[in-house]
């Protein structure tokens, strides 16, 4: 229960930057919490979903589909290929570039955090109903597409 000397300023409750960014550090544990109680990072989980989504793919390529930086990749694909849930291999048009490749086990492990997630929006957006949780998702989604150019994929 909010008291009145830890309660923020009317103004910022006004405000959409503040009320998501407070919204993010919530969704952010959340979300670190579930995916440590699965062995995973937010990484793992992403590059999983482009490999589950759209197959094999190079090592720049994931990092353009996942927003993951150049470096963030090779290491998070690193832990991925210890744990035997990923594959990489020459590409045969270019044999200075990998093609990564998820394994069953990849895909299992993918479910497994996918559940986990389903978990943590429905935590994050319990307040919400139905109907107010799609309408969230596609105005969070325009206001995205805006600032990056990038139209999001319907699934």
């Amino acid at each position: 229960m909010t008291t009145a000397d830890d309660a923020p300023p009317a103004r910022l409750l006004e405000l959409p930057t503040w009320l998501i960014s407070q919204t993010s550090v919530h969704a952010h544990r959340l979300l670190a919490e579930a995916f440590a109680e699965a062995g995973s990072r937010g990484y793992h989980y992403r590059l999983l979903a482009a490999l589950v989504e759209y197959g094999p793919a190079s090592q720049a390529t994931l990092g353009r589909r996942t927003g993951i930086d150049r470096s963030d990749v090779v290491a998070a694909l690193n832990d991925l290929a210890d744990r035997d849930l990923i594959e990489r291999s020459p590409d045969p048009s270019d044999r200075r570039r990998n093609i990564v490749t998820v394994t069953s086990a990849g895909r299992e492990h993918y479910r497994r955090l996918d559940t986990g997630l389903t978990g943590v929006q429905e935590e994050l957006l319990a307040p919400l109903s139905a109907a107010e949780r799609e309408q969230l998702v596609q105005m969070l989604a325009r206001v995205l597409e805006h600032h990056s150019g990038r139209t999001p994929r319907a699934v």
